[in-house]
């Protein structure tokens, strides 16, 4: 059985490790010249940057990837545990550091805000432990379920109650006011809808559970992000996965009412039995793969779905004031008009919250040595921005005002940073982001998740066509390195189920004499 998995993303090769494991012929096919999709570095200063993910949690997920392969994922990256989770800086001029220790992040809360406030914070922790271990079986961990009813089916009488208790039914942004008495760390708490690009006013409250999940593990990985996709390709070729750069598809082929391959822009066929999309749902439904494809999987989103893009700014710069961790949060005033600006009126923020990686520095703050030495540190600063992309044409003028205002926003809470000239900054708009990933407007997140029922809508890894099946951020269960990495385990799955209830059985010997017939489950990963 030949797979022909279109794009390296995390979550294609997350599928080529295990269906390449499974003893499938696996081809792999990427437009570009190496794997990551949007795990990607630029370079700047003559070094080299993240300018895509910089978090990363859920490690058991990669360490499973590479067990499953039969190899050990230390082995092969250089992990440490961070004890820090970031630095957060506020309008006001005040600052909270979060650890990893909850005990640790409760003190610092206590002198930030006083005792009640960690004492909120601790119910807010346990509040979010609770959401995530429901969820994650059932929901994060699984295929997507037919919708709430299904997650009940799934839940089971014993876990109907948690169901009934995560919170669906209302926001991030009111549960969150409802439960910290002081704003700043309900503005802080709220910033996690972004993780999977949305707004906390209209996402629902069950992403409180991202929370918990940073609490329990942020990894700084050595050399950069981008190691991991390189860890992930050089496994799956170890495995036999044949990995193809340079390599881009225009249409997937069908025959027979199914999917019989794809074929490359410069004209060649690949012929295969089953076809994996790692790439963003909405160039299959736009016709960007053929008419075949398109008619796979639900039409476009509205303009309105999409999840939030982003303005992305990295560069080389002398810091002062205010130290920096590894990752930083300097908030906005507003934060719900900077969200409505956004949103409602399509447009960069006028006082944008800023995300900084500061990428030559650890959790504690430590500069590494080569950036003593060269006086200047790498920064990558993200700011949330409206994914019209193929809409509006993000103009030198617009984004050097957003820019100049998210420098201002660094400069009043006391981070001093030499702004760099214009040309010395490798930038990103939403119209560069459609560019890279055509028909997604720049979306960096597939689908927003805004109302209780949206992550029910996201598409699962089985398409209305026969042989194709999807993975990635913008597949179920979401966004996010360790998600993508479970969109193809879901998949990846899905394809040995579905070749395994169609594989012509074959005789084989058992102990005792006897012939009996079997289906090759003994490769298939257990969920």
């Amino acid at each position: 059985m030949h797979v022909a998995i279109v794009g390296a993303g995390v979550g294609g090769l997350a599928a080529a490790v295990r269906l390449a494991s499974a003893g499938l012929d696996v081809t792999l096919l990427e437009a570009g010249d190496g794997p990551g999709g949007k795990l990607r570095e630029a370079a700047v200063g003559g070094r080299r940057i993240d300018v895509g993910p910089t978090v990363f949690t859920l490690r058991d997920v990669f360490d499973d990837i590479f067990a499953m392969a039969g190899e050990c994922l230390d082995d092969h990256l250089t992990l440490r545990r961070s004890e820090s989770i970031a630095r957060h800086a506020f309008a006001d001029g005040s600052r909270l550091d979060l650890f990893a220790d909850q005990g640790r992040s409760e003190a610092a809360i206590a002198a930030f805000a006083g005792s009640g406030s960690a004492g909120e914070y601790a119910a807010f922790c346990a509040k979010a432990r609770d959401v995530c271990e429901t969820l994650s079986p059932i929901f994060m961990r699984a295929e997507r379920p037919s919708g709430p009813v299904g997650l009940m089916a799934r839940a089971g009488p014993l876990g109907l109650p948690a169901i009934l208790r995560i919170g669906a039914e209302t926001t991030l942004a009111r549960a969150l006011a409802g439960r910290f008495s002081d704003p700043r760390l309900a503005q802080l708490f709220a910033r996690y809808a972004t993780y999977n690009g949305s707004s906390p006013f209209l996402a629902p409250a069950t992403l409180m559970l991202i929370a918990h999940v940073e609490k329990s593990g942020v990894w700084l990985i050595e050399g950069g992000m981008k190691r991991l996709a390189e860890a992930l390709a050089a496994l799956a070729e170890r495995r036999g996965a044949q990995l193809r750069y340079g390599a881009s598809v225009a249409a997937v082929e069908t025959a027979g009412g199914r999917a019989s391959g794809v074929v490359l822009a410069d004209g060649e066929f690949v012929s295969a039995d089953v076809v994996l999309v790692n790439g963003d749902v909405a160039a299959l439904s736009a016709g960007r793969f053929g008419p075949a494809a398109q008619g796979a999987v639900d039409p476009p989103l509205k303009r309105e779905e999409r999840s939030l893009s982003a303005l992305t700014l990295a560069f080389e710069a002398r810091t002062g004031g205010m130290p920096l961790l590894h990752h930083n949060v300097f908030f906005s005033s507003d934060y719900e008009r900077e969200f409505d600006e956004i949103l409602r009126q399509r447009r960069l923020p006028l006082d944008p919250t800023v995300y900084v990686c500061a990428s030559d520095r650890d959790d504690g703050g430590a500069l590494a040595r080569e950036a003593i030495e060269r006086g200047r540190e790498r920064l990558f600063l993200i700011i949330n921005a409206p994914a019209d992309g193929d809409m509006t044409s993000f103009d030198e003028r617009e984004v050097e005002r957003c820019v100049s205002a998210a420098f201002s926003r660094l400069r009043a809470s006391g981070l001093e940073v030499d702004q760099p000239d214009w040309s010395a900054m490798a930038r990103s708009t939403p119209s560069d982001f459609e560019r890279r990933f055509p028909a997604t407007g720049g979306a960096l997140y597939g689908r927003a998740s805004h109302g209780s029922t949206a992550s029910f809508r996201r598409p699962g890894a089985r398409t209305k066509l026969p042989g194709l099946f999807l993975c990635g951020g913008s597949a179920h269960p979401g966004a996010g390195l360790p998600m993508a990495a479970l969109s193809g385990k879901i998949a990846a799955e899905a394809i040995l189920s579905a070749h395994a209830s169609t594989r012509a059985s074959r005789r084989a010997a058992m102990p005792g004499g006897m012939w009996t017939r079997f289906l090759p489950t003994a490769n298939i990963p257990s969920r």
